[in-house]
């Protein structure tokens, strides 16, 4: 799997049904990513609740890492400990300026990241992995929503 960068690794995952420890140790970094580029975008904002909306939203990515590391341990049949790279996730960029149009697109990636994890959760055949997917999903859709939200507060604020 082709894992050179966060987007072309998060491309790789959705084309996928299913997820193997691979793929696994792959969406748990783009997960540290994702959780550390919501906390960047959040401490370069001026706008406090938007800035909290982003941090909670990051939380939230590094619970579905955990959420990953557990269903790693899972397959594993031994505790999965993730090396720094792993840890540190892809690298990070300056952030972009967080704007409406930003929001919209984290906010259709997160939407997206639900069905992946809802499909990847349909074909695994261990439940409690299934379940971690599942709950992983589901909160993706809830960063959507936040996502929405800090939009219409940005939009307001102007």
């Amino acid at each position: 799997m082709d894992e050179h960068g966060f987007r072309e690794a998060a491309r790789a995952l959705s084309s996928l049904d299913h997820l193997d420890i691979r793929e696994l140790e792959v969406l748990y970094k783009l997960e540290r990513t994702s959780g550390l580029f919501y906390f960047q975008l959040a401490d370069s904002i001026r706008n406090e609740e938007v800035a909290e909306a982003l941090r909670r939203n990051g939380r939230g990515e590094l619970g579905h890492a955990s959420r990953i590391q557990q269903a790693l341990t899972i397959k594993l049949g031994h505790p999965y400990e993730p090396s720094a790279d792993m840890e540190g996730g892809y690298p990070l960029g300056a952030p972009p300026p967080v704007d409406a149009a930003l929001l919209a697109a984290i906010m259709r990636g997160e939407r997206a990241g639900d069905a992946d994890y809802q499909r990847w959760a349909s074909t695994e055949p261990d439940p409690e992995i299934a379940r971690l997917l599942q709950i992983n999903g589901r909160e993706d859709s809830e960063h959507a929503d936040r996502l929405t939200r800090a939009s219409v507060l940005l939009d307001v604020r102007r």
